[in-house]
C-alpha cells in the first residue's frame, strides 16, 4: 500500500536550504561585470614603424682595391706617402730611378734619327728608280722599328713614377728608398673606404623579395652599439648549386672609415617597411586556442575583450593588423581579475628610480 502523506515541513525545507547552498558555492568563470573598479595597468596603442628584416651575415671589402706593383725594374728613387695616408687620384706614390732609362731613351731617339735620315734619302732614290724596292722597304721598316723603340721607352720613363689610380688610403709600405725592385714587385697596396661593401649570400627562398636598391642595417663587433645602413646594388643572377644561395652585395657609406676591409659583418636585410603599424605590448595578449584577445578600456572604465589579428613579434612587443586603433588602451596586467563589462580603474605604471643615491 502506497502512502499518500504530505512530507513533513522540516524535511521540504532543508531540501530548499541545501539547493540554495550549492548554489552559493558555485565558482563563476569570470568576474562579474558589476560591483568594485579593479585596478589595472592600461597602456596605448601605439603607431610606429615596423621593418620585416631577413638576418645574415656577410664580410666587408673595400668599394675599390688594388695592389700596385712595379712595371719597370730599377732602384727606388722617391716616396711619396706614408702607411696609412689618405691620398688623391693622381698624387705620386713611388719613383723609380731613371738614368737609364733617360740613357737608353737618348739612344733610341739618335737611332730615330740615324733610321728617319735613312729612309728620307731613299724616298728620294725609289723616285729616279736608282733603288731597288726591296732596298726602300728595309729603311721604312727600320724607321717604323726606331719609332716603337722610342715609344716603348717613353712608356717605361711614365711607368717609372707610379700615382693614385683614385682617392683612397694607403696600405703597407713593401719598399724602401735605394731598393732595388723588379717588374710586378709588389710596391703598397690602395684602398678606397668610402663607400664600403658588403658581400653576402642570401638562401634562394628569399630572392623573391629582393630588389636593387633595398635597405640593409649592418653591425660588426669593433662597434657593437652602432648601426651602419646601406643599400643594395647586385644581386648575383646565378644560384650556387652546392649551397643553394645567390651572392649579393650592398654599398655602405664610411665616411669616418671606421669599417674596414675584411671585417665580419651581420647584416639586417630590410625586405618590408610598414612606416605607421600598430602595436601592443606583448604581455597585453590573451591567447584563446587558435585565438587571440585583448582587454580594452572604454570610455566608461569598462573592460571590453577584443579578438586581434597579431602581426610580427618584435622585442617585448606585437604588432596588430586588425582589431584595434591607435591610441586605444589595453591592459597590460591585471586582467586575470577582471571579464567582460569587468568596471576598471586605470592605476599609473611604476617607474623605477634611476637616481643613484
Amino acid at each position: 500500500m502506497i502512502s499518500t502523506q504530505t512530507p513533513a515541513p522540516w524535511l521540504v525545507l532543508g531540501v530548499v536550504f541545501l539547493i540554495s547552498v550549492s548554489g552559493c558555492t558555485k565558482k563563476s568563470d569570470a568576474p562579474p561585470a558589476g560591483g568594485f573598479a579593479v585596478s589595472v595597468i592600461a597602456e596605448e596603442v601605439k603607431q610606429e614603424k615596423i621593418e620585416d628584416k631577413i638576418s645574415l651575415v656577410g664580410t666587408l671589402a673595400a668599394d675599390e682595391a688594388i695592389e700596385i706593383k712595379s712595371q719597370v725594374p730599377g732602384l727606388v728613387e722617391q716616396l711619396g706617402f706614408e702607411e696609412g695616408q689618405k691620398v688623391t687620384k693622381g698624387q705620386m706614390l713611388l719613383m723609380i730611378d731613371t738614368n737609364k732609362l733617360n740613357a737608353s731613351l737618348a739612344q733610341a731617339q739618335a737611332n730615330l734619327g740615324l733610321a728617319q735620315t735613312t729612309y728620307d734619302r731613299l724616298a728620294s732614290l725609289i723616285k729616279a728608280g736608282a733603288i731597288s724596292r726591296q732596298e726602300f722597304d728595309q729603311a721604312a721598316s727600320e724607321l717604323e722599328a726606331r719609332k716603337a723603340e722610342t715609344d716603348f721607352i717613353r712608356a717605361q720613363l711614365k711607368d717609372a713614377v707610379v700615382t693614385a689610380s683614385f682617392d683612397g688610403v694607403m696600405g703597407e709600405r713593401m719598399v724602401s728608398v735605394g731598393q732595388f725592385v723588379s717588374q710586378g714587385t709588389t710596391l703598397t697596396y690602395l684602398i678606397s673606404q668610402d663607400p664600403m661593401k658588403a658581400e653576402f649570400r642570401v638562401p634562394e627562398r628569399f630572392l623573391g623579395q629582393l630588389k636593387e636598391k633595398q635597405l640593409i642595417e649592418v653591425s660588426v663587433a669593433a662597434y657593437p652599439e652602432e648601426k651602419f645602413d646601406g643599400e643594395v646594388y647586385f644581386i648575383d643572377p646565378r644560384v650556387d648549386e652546392a649551397t643553394r644561395t645567390a651572392l649579393v652585395k650592398a654599398r655602405i657609406p664610411n665616411p669616418d672609415g671606421k669599417l674596414r676591409q675584411g671585417m665580419f659583418a651581420n647584416l639586417d636585410l630590410i625586405v618590408s617597411i610598414r612606416p605607421r603599424a600598430l602595436t601592443v605590448p606583448e604581455n597585453a595578449l590573451i591567447p584563446r586556442g587558435d585565438k587571440v584577445f585583448v582587454f580594452v578600456v572604454d570610455a566608461e572604465n569598462t573592460a571590453q575583450m577584443k579578438p586581434v589579428e597579431v602581426g610580427v613579434r618584435l622585442a617585448g612587443k606585437a604588432e596588430i593588423l586588425s582589431g584595434l586603433l591607435a591610441g586605444e588602451k589595453v591592459v597590460v596586467e591585471g586582467y586575470q581579475k577582471i571579464g567582460p563589462g569587468s568596471p576598471v580603474s586605470i592605476k599609473e605604471q611604476d617607474v623605477p628610480d634611476t637616481l643613484t643615491p
